[in-house]
Formats: C-alpha cells, sequence, structure tokens
C-alpha cells in the first residue's frame, strides 16, 4: 500500500469514529478479555504474614520490594520487575542461562507468564507475596534482582555500534561508564526517578527524544560524539526533549550527565524529580554547568 494511499484510508478510519466518543463497544471490550484469562490466585494470599517479617528483618529485602515490585489488583500479590541492569552487563542483555532461569521462576511463582518491558526488563506480572522472599534470592544467584527499577541506572540503551550495522555511534560503552559513575544505590535513591535513554542513531531505538535525558550517538570523522536533549517524557506528561547544546565526546559522557545531576540536585525542589525541575528552570542552569565557555 502506498503512503497517499494510506493516508486515505486513515482518514476515512477516522471520519467513522470521529464523533462516537473512541468508546468500545462493550461485546468487544469483553472478546478482548478473551484473549487474558484470569489468574487462578488464592483467594488467602494475603494472610500470609512471613512477608512482613523477611521486609522488617532484611533491609536488603525491602529495598527490592520497594523498588522492583508493585501491588497488583489481587491482595496478597505483586508483580515483580526482572531488572536486567545489572551492573557490568550492557542495559537489557541477558543470558541464555538467565532466560531459562526466568522461564522456571515463571513456572513455579507466576502461573507460567512473564512479559518483557520496553524499558528492557523482564516482568513476573502475578506472584504471591509469600514467594516473594524466594523469589528474590533466587534472583540474586542470577544477577536478575539489582534494585534499580526508576533509576538513573534503568536506562534505555540501543546496541549500537557494537552490534547494529545503521548505528552511527557506540551506546553500551557509554552505559557502561555512566554506571560506573552512578553504582552507589543510596545515591541513586537520592536522585529519585530519572530517565536516561539513549539511541545510536537517528531511527531512536532508544527513545531518546523522549527520555528525561536523552543522549543520541553521531558520527564526526569515525568518531562518537553525543546531542543531549532534556526534559523529555513518554508518560502521560508526554513532550520532546530540548537540545542542550553541541555534541560531546564518548569520554566526556559520564562528566556531562554528572554535572547534570548535580544542577538537578541543587535546583530542585520538594518532591520535584529531574523532569519537573528541568521544566521548572528550563535549559539554562545545565547548559551553564555543561557549557561554561558559552555561560
Amino acid at each position: 500500500m502506498g503512503l497517499d494511499a494510506f493516508r486515505e484510508r486513515v482518514d476515512a478510519e477516522w471520519e467513522v469514529i470521529r464523533d462516537t466518543g473512541l468508546k468500545l463497544p462493550e461485546q468487544e471490550v469483553e472478546r478482548m478479555k478473551g484473549f487474558f484469562p484470569a489468574f487462578p490466585v488464592d483467594a488467602d494470599a494475603a494472610s500470609d504474614a512471613s512477608f512482613a517479617e523477611h521486609e522488617a528483618n532484611d533491609p536488603a529485602f525491602a529495598r527490592w520490594v520497594k523498588n522492583n515490585t508493585v501491588e497488583t489488583k489481587h491482595d496478597g500479590y505483586r508483580s515483580v520487575y526482572v531488572s536486567l541492569k545489572a551492573h557490568g552487563q550492557p542495559p537489557g542483555d541477558v543470558t541464555d542461562t538467565q532466560l531459562e532461569a526466568i522461564a522456571d521462576f515463571a513456572d513455579e511463582y507466576s502461573f507460567g507468564e512473564a512479559r518483557t518491558t520496553h524499558n528492557q526488563n523482564m516482568v513476573l506480572p502475578c506472584v504471591k507475596q509469600a514467594d516473594l522472599f524466594a523469589l528474590w534470592n533466587k534472583l540474586r544467584e542470577q544477577s536478575l534482582a539489582m534494585p534499580n527499577i526508576g533509576t538513573l541506572a534503568d536506562m534505555i540503551c540501543c546496541p549500537g555500534l557494537d552490534f547494529c550495522a545503521l548505528a552511527n555511534a557506540h551506546s553500551i560503552p557509554v552505559a557502561e561508564a555512566i554506571n560506573e559513575r552512578f553504582d552507589d544505590l543510596d545515591y541513586l535513591y537520592d536522585i529519585g526517578e530519572l530517565e536516561i535513554k539513549m539511541s545510536g542513531c537517528m531511527n531512536a531505538c532508544g527513545h531518546h527524544h523522549v527520555g528525561h535525558i536523552g543522549i543520541l550517538g553521531v558520527d564526526k570523522k569515525g568518531e562518537s560524539w553525543y546531542q543531549i536533549t532534556l526534559g523529555g517524557s513518554a508518560s502521560n506528561d508526554a513532550s520532546l526533549g530540548e537540545r542542550l547544546g553541541p555534541a560531546v565526546k564518548q569520554e566526556d559522557m559520564a562528566d556531562l550527565v554528572e554535572n547534570l545531576i548535580k544542577v538537578y540536585l541543587e535546583e530542585r525542589q520538594e518532591g520535584e524529580r529531574f523532569v519537573d525541575t528541568v521544566r521548572r528552570t528550563g535549559v539554562a542552569p545545565f547548559k551553564a554547568r555543561v557549557y561554561p565557555e558559552a555561560a
């Protein structure tokens, strides 16, 4: 189908639905529900007391529960984010051994279901809270329990030049350098919610344009350089990031991100995320720190 024909089809479909309130008929809703059968949950799962005991007695477990699990609509169950962002491995990478282990954990703890996320992690969608401590210990054995979901270290990173023939620049070495610079979990938690998204070319597989900090790799005479954008978001408050300034060298990227974080920590107000501070102040204070000669 050519582009003109495609546009005509979209326009025709829009004319049919534009005045309907875009509400699906109940029959269609029920049909779609049929593709997602309910989990056979235990109605008494919330009565288990061991979960709270483990949380109280093991700070590391409590930290993982807080950062890597979320409550579900089923009392006594949680969705578990399996972090594929351990230090020393490319973001989103998983070995054959780890993948087989995740499949086993899904069968044992999550009704045989595991899901991937666009943030390059995996999810066990429905785990009984009584099983969380055992699951956590098994995930740790596989280096899959890093409690960093939603932090700066939970970045999206495309394969870049290391694996992709379309890429203009490296991505994985930049991610490694940033992770090495920010390897203190307490510091990451103090920084709070921050989305770094990195693409090795304009195809934007890393969604850099909607990152709180967006990193776009570009080629300059055979070398990897990077353009930075700030203030992007793919959430309900969607926005495109604003370009910060000229591209910078690969070896300067960890310093650049550290400087951006320092500005945020100096400028933030109570309860502000990084993206909130950028939207309030604009990029000027960040630009002045990264490009002092232009201030």
